[in-house]
């Protein structure tokens, strides 16, 4: 059985094998794909608790019906992106669908199946073809996570460091050569060439979000700081139906997620007099977020109808939603269901070649936190489970191809803490406010000079200046990147990539400029 320790206080720990942060999909199967190599896997918390991975509901797109083809989903995927995927990238990926699927069989995962036995696939927005397979209804990443947790367990060569979290990297001559973990109210150093990111993303940096409340992007700051590239910070993916609810202070609850498979079910999206106010509900997410944050603006409610498309059939379908839906009074089966957009997914991050690799030698990152070229300006849905797994495997492949060689000398990079509190409701009110939906260059000059002077700080704050930085530099509307004073797209499209170091020297001009 593998070391599952949770800790309070420092203990010893070993060095020179790779460590891999955060124990969501990605992270899980990196580790579990380095077998019967040793690693370390770090986890802010219990296995199974806080990872983004078990949220996710409508679950992994794999072209693996008899109509299908990756082909297709290939010219999907590209579809959606708007003109900024990789297509290598897209090719490699997608085209790792089927093993993925396999793969996460094979470690346990009860995906959903029809009559005959097969996989039951659904359908969601911007696809050609039924391709969404997925587990227990809408509770994928749950079934996901739990079956590799129990592999993870089971796995003797992993070393499961639970309260475990990444406070920097240490470089040595460009390379990473160590990284130290905050541990109780300690921080130990791990001497190591190879460290993987997989924290996922940085939802939690807004207001209103369907992400945990810890998804504030911390493993890329921490990337950023010790130098390497960020890539595509400016696209975030806002999900345009989050039930519409407050169960708490603004920022303090994250958002139940009302997943889009509902509406590939035939829901359809109304107002409070119950007229539809869109043709196609399974449009790409950014169409119907904004669409939808228009009709808001304009004093309308919007809701969700699914009472004709499934009615009592809903809380079969959907157990995981019509339980969230119960809880605040809403029974789907009769009733609509309030929603509004939320920050769902970053299509940015730590800038990656397709086996995770990044610009900084010896850190390689997966998952959300890790920006591959597939998702482009917008993730084409349910893309997002299919690329943790199956870079996941990549990125293990990768590293057992790089043997880490650790240097002599060690120099701590400049890094703090991923914030308190006090720090992250201030990001999260600039950056709900004025980085948004909808963007344009006053909120995000307004944005940059709020951010900046706590940047150097505070990892949220630096992680929000770039996002800030980059949606201002990109004056063009793309994908989920939509500037009301630029609304037109600019050929042709450019992918930006993106430094802390830039981010800092360029914001002292921003903030000269507003004082002027």
């Amino acid at each position: 059985m593998t070391r599952v320790r949770t800790l309070t206080t420092p203990v010893a720990l070993p060095n020179n094998v790779p460590v891999i942060v955060g124990a969501g999909l990605a992270g899980m199967m990196a580790a579990l794909s380095l077998a019967p190599h040793p690693c370390l896997l770090l986890s802010m918390a219990p296995l199974t608790r806080e990872a983004s991975s078990g949220w996710a509901q409508g679950g992994i797109a794999a072209a693996v019906g008899d109509d299908d083809d990756v082909s297709l989903q290939v010219a999907d995927t590209l579809a959606a992106g708007d003109g900024l995927c990789d297509p290598d990238t897209v090719r490699a990926i997608v085209g790792g669908g089927p093993r993925a699927i396999e793969r996460l069989a094979g470690y346990g995962v009860r995906f959903d199946r029809d009559g005959e036995g097969r996989l039951a696939l659904g359908l969601e927005a911007a696809h050609s073809r039924r391709r969404i397979v997925h587990a227990r209804g809408d509770g994928t990443g749950a079934e996901i996570v739990r079956a590799l947790a129990e592999a993870v367990r089971a796995t003797p060569c992993i070393t499961v460091l639970e309260g475990a979290v990444l406070v920097r990297l240490q470089v040595a001559d460009g390379v990473v050569s160590g990284a130290e973990i905050r541990i109780g109210d300690r921080v130990q150093l791990v001497r190591t060439g190879q460290v993987v990111i997989a924290t996922g993303g940085a939802g939690g940096l807004f207001l209103d979000t369907t992400n945990p409340l810890g998804s504030t992007g911390s493993g890329l700051a921490i990337a950023a700081r010790a130098g390497a590239a960020l890539g595509d910070l400016e696209f975030i993916q806002f999900h345009p139906t989050a039930l519409a609810v407050d169960a708490g202070p603004q920022g303090a609850t994250p958002m139940s997620l009302v997943s889009e498979a509902v509406r590939g079910e035939g829901a359809t999206l109304v107002d409070e007099t119950g007229a539809r106010f869109m043709e196609n509900e399974l449009a790409p997410r950014d169409v119907v977020s904004r669409a939808v944050w228009h009709h808001l603006a304009a004093g309308h409610g919007v809701f969700l109808d699914a009472r004709t498309a499934l009615g009592a059939r809903f809380g079969t379908r959907f157990p995981g939603i019509d339980a969230a839906c119960r809880a605040h009074g809403i029974d789907p089966a009769t009733m609509p269901i309030p929603i509004r957009p939320a920050a769902h997914y970053h299509m940015g991050g730590i800038a990656v070649d397709a086996d995770g690799r990044s610009s900084l030698p010896g850190l390689w990152a997966c998952g959300e936190a890790a920006c591959t070229g597939l998702h482009g300006a917008n993730r084409l849905a349910s893309n997002s489970l299919l690329e943790a797994a199956v870079c996941g495997e990549r990125v293990a492949a990768s590293l057992l191809e790089q043997p880490a060689r650790l240097a002599v000398r060690a120099t701590p990079v400049a890094s703090r803490p991923a914030g308190s509190d006090a720090t992250l409701q201030p990001v999260r009110r600039i950056l709900s406010r004025d980085v948004g939906v909808l963007r344009d260059a006053d909120g995000l000059n307004r944005a940059i000079a709020a951010l900046a002077p706590l940047a150097e700080a505070s990892d949220a704050a630096l992680l929000g200046l770039m996002i800030a930085q980059c949606a201002l530099a990109r004056q063009e509307s793309r994908g989920g990147h939509c500037r009301t004073d630029h609304p037109a797209r600019q050929e042709p499209a450019v992918r930006r990539v993106w430094t802390a170091a830039e981010a800092l020297a360029a914001a002292p001009a921003t903030m000269r400029r507003r004082a002027s």
